[in-house]
């Protein structure tokens, strides 16, 4: 007997609203966030950790999903989630209280711990209440949350950054919480049965965060800090290759691990998890990098880019909920497939883009990339639900949420390394052009090229520069996008056909 049988039409509700309540706490966060960004650097300056407040976010996020997803399956959820809740509300109120960006980094990777929780706890909920003929539906409630994120979000956190402070983009996550912890401690009560009590494997979650946070220091700080072939980029290497041995042993020897290695015998599991890898990796970047694109390139404001961003997110939240509309005519790897020819046409647009490029250019991009990350994001987690047993629908569930997040932190740290390379060296190309004042300026302060006060009364000549090295430097993000999409591509196209879900 299902879960979804057991459970009264009136608890099911009950269950499924108080967990979307968390849901719409850490969308409403990330969309929020992608938006104040060039602010917060414009004030707090550091702009070499730009990328580290979405990855070390991401990090924690990520290590976190595959724990927390392995915890659902041994331990009782609604502990769980109060944790979870609690500790991103603190964390919260810390990144509000940032001084510098180094401060807010360090908040931030806080702050995914508790994220992460959430994020894993959701779905695996969602995915638990449901028949599997219904968790399509199900799950989509999921992207229906995200839209009413995607609307506010962005306009909220335009709104906030313009016209009060960008600390309150944290500072609301306070009450939003307050109402989803209260919920869930009233409301929740779990059906399902767990496994016989084990011990967590505590090796392969050190590991793995040991693992991640040396692959993004290598390749943030490679090229910059230090260069490439030096003995600390040699260091970090070994060391990232040790810790990343260490968890394959692990996970190998431990009866309860984070993440099977018998999983990746299913081919499934592996391409459906690798669409969700590859195609985060490029909108995860564009999430992070068109704001500055769009602030630094076009110089629009803040509510302009709020805008502009949740033409996307109204777009990745509409795909999965028309999809729903033909659920039963198509199977996952045709919605796969779709999706991933949209994400490579819109990012393959973004390839044009340049100083002289308008806001309706990139809102139709935008919209673009928007419906083919919807498509693919519910599709490659019904590909991975599908490709394991029941027992193990909780590690299945969060296995494809940590792939999605390992993709989005990878390329965030690849795509700030690039990007922050190619704004430098095309600066110091253009320093026998720029005067030497203002090139001083630019050289000590990079944020100033985002500053209005500073950028303001520049000629029109110096403006030009400023904007072309900035729309050159955004671009090799936009390739990044554009491969990881024709990847994507690939890796859905060698999926099986399956069952219709």
């Amino acid at each position: 007997m299902d879960a979804e049988a057991q459970l009264s039409p009136r608890n099911r509700v009950y269950i499924i609203g108080a967990v979307l309540i968390a849901l719409f706490l850490c969308a409403m966060d990330a969309l929020i966030m992608s938006v104040a960004m060039p602010t917060i650097v414009m004030e707090l300056g550091g702009l070499e950790l730009y990328a580290w407040a979405y990855s070390g976010f991401s990090l924690t996020n990520a290590v976190t999903l595959p724990i927390i997803g392995k915890l659902a399956d041994l331990y009782d959820i609604k502990k769980l989630f109060i944790i979870s809740i609690g500790f991103f509300i603190i964390t919260s109120i810390a990144a509000g209280l940032a001084n510098s960006m180094l401060f807010l980094v360090i908040a931030r990777a806080l702050q995914g711990f508790g994220a992460g929780g959430n994020m894993a706890l959701v779905y695996i909920v969602l995915s638990d209440v449901s028949a599997p003929e219904n968790r399509a539906k199900t799950l989509a409630l999921g992207s229906f949350i995200w839209g009413i994120s995607s609307v506010a979000g962005p306009s909220v956190g335009g709104f906030i950054t313009t016209y009060m402070s960008w600390r309150w983009i944290f500072f609301i996550n306070v009450p939003i919480g307050l109402i989803s912890l209260t919920g869930i401690a009233i409301l929740f009560k779990e059906t399902r049965l767990k496994k016989r009590a084990v011990n967590l494997d505590i090796k392969g979650a050190i590991t793995l965060c040991g693992w991640v946070f040396c692959l993004l220091t290598l390749i943030l700080s490679g090229g910059e800090q230090f260069p490439w072939v030096s003995p600390q980029s040699i260091f970090l290497a070994l060391v990232t290759i040790i810790f990343m041995a260490g968890f394959l042993i692990s996970e190998n020897r431990s009866p309860e691990p984070i993440i099977s290695l018998k999983f990746f015998r299913y081919r499934e599991f592996i391409l459906g998890n690798g669409a969700a890898f590859l195609s985060s990796f490029g909108v995860f970047s564009l999430f992070a990098y068109a704001p500055l694109f769009i602030q630094g390139a076009l110089r629009k404001s803040p509510m302009e880019v709020g805008y502009a961003m949740l033409t996307m997110s109204l777009a990745w939240t509409g795909a999965p909920i028309m999809l729903t509309r033909f659920v039963h005519a198509i199977n996952n790897k045709a919605a796969i497939i779709t999706g991933a020819l949209l994400l490579t046409a819109g990012s393959g647009y973004l390839l044009t883009f340049g100083p002289s490029t308008t806001m309706l250019e990139c809102l139709i991009a935008f919209v673009i990339i928007g419906l083919g990350m919807g498509f693919i994001s519910i599709c490659t987690l019904l590909v991975v639900q599908n490709a394991l047993p029941p027992r193990d629908l909780g590690v299945a569930t969060s296995s494809q949420q940590f792939f999605r997040t390992l993709g989005g932190t990878i390329g965030v740290a690849i795509a700030g390394a690039v990007a922050t390379a190619s704004l430098v060296s095309k600066l110091r190309s253009a320093g026998d052009i720029i005067p030497a004042g203002v090139f001083s300026q630019v050289s000590e302060n990079i944020e100033n090229i985002f500053r209005s006060d500073f950028f303001t009364p520049l000629s029109e000549e110096i403006k030009l520069i400023l904007q072309n090295a900035v729309a050159g430097s955004i671009s090799t993000v936009f390739w990044l996008v554009f491969g990881t999409a024709l990847l994507a591509l690939v890796s859905g196209l060698l999926i099986r056909e399956g069952k219709k879900d």
